[in-house]
């Protein structure tokens, strides 16, 4: 069954990755939509929740992104408070993006599927678009992305394939109450990446592992401190092999294979995002 055109769908989230991805689709698809953050009317604001049922008020469904990350403390309390919301509203499903391997967002999944609403849970591995549209892109520019990732290997995601997934939740019952793993066709080591990215854009470009005390120091002057723990539990905890394995969620719900990094490689130098090709 397929959404009609008649109550928008709620994008939290929606200048985000992800969230203005979703939003794009539906929009080329005729269907409304109602983007919030804390400077719309109405407003949506984590640290606020008296204010959440008036960004729900109206909408059929939901595609959620929570800010900074589902792994952080409180996350999965919000998750329930907002899922017994929605609920209240009679939502008809709630699509929650979530993060593979990490179990503070296990458990903000579970207190979304033990709410009462139905839901779908898009749990994905580590974005591509982070080399381009999240904070590596400073150091694709520099000429050096210096990490603790160590060799272990990611299947790195493309975020249209999240999106695509999303949207696909958000449309069709046939994906209510399911949970879906994101991640690309193979794994890659960080340092892979990074060379497929330099042989991409013909840029100097070099992958540099540093200790986590180093990657701390780095990025304190830079960006707020419970993004700096969050950031170093993410490379010192969750990636330590456990997500390496590829899954098949984007086949099971697009019924097509999820976008190479390759591919991403390709589509992100035609975009002149990381500049001209040096030398």
């Amino acid at each position: 069954m397929t959404t009609p055109a008649t109550a928008p769908i709620l994008i939290i989230g929606g200048a985000g990755k992800t969230g203005r991805r979703v939003n794009a689709v539906l929009k080329a698809r005729g269907i409304p939509t109602r983007t919030v953050s804390r400077s719309t009317t109405p407003s949506f604001d984590w640290q606020r929740p008296e204010g959440w049922a008036a960004a729900l008020d109206g909408v059929s469904k939901a595609y959620v992104t929570y800010q900074p990350d589902l792994a952080v403390e409180g996350a999965a309390e919000a998750i329930a408070e907002l899922a017994h919301i929605a609920r209240r509203k009679g939502l008809e499903r709630v699509v929650l993006l979530s993060g593979r391997g990490e179990p503070g967002a296990q458990r903000a999944e579970g207190a979304l599927e033990s709410s009462g609403v139905p839901w779908t849970t898009v749990r994905a591995s580590w974005f591509n678009q982070n080399f381009s549209e999240g904070y590596l892109l400073d150091g694709v520019l520099a000429g050096e992305i210096a990490l603790p990732a160590g060799d272990v290997p990611e299947p790195f995601v493309d975020a249209d394939d999240i999106a695509e997934v999303a949207v696909a939740a958000l449309t069709d019952d046939r994906h209510a109450n399911r949970l879906y793993e994101l991640t690309g066709p193979r794994a890659l080591s960080f340092a892979e990446a990074v060379s497929e990215i330099a042989a991409g854009t013909l840029r100097p470009l070099r992958y540099t592992q540093i200790t986590p005390e180093e990657f701390v120091a780095s990025m304190r002057p830079y960006v707020p401190e419970t993004i700096v723990q969050l950031l170093r539990d993410l490379f010192t905890v969750v990636l330590d092999g456990r997500n390496t394995p590829v899954a098949g969620g984007v086949q099971e719900a697009l019924g097509r294979p999820a976008r190479d990094f390759s591919d991403y490689v390709r589509r992100t130098v035609a975009t002149g995002v990381w500049g001209t090709a040096l030398g």
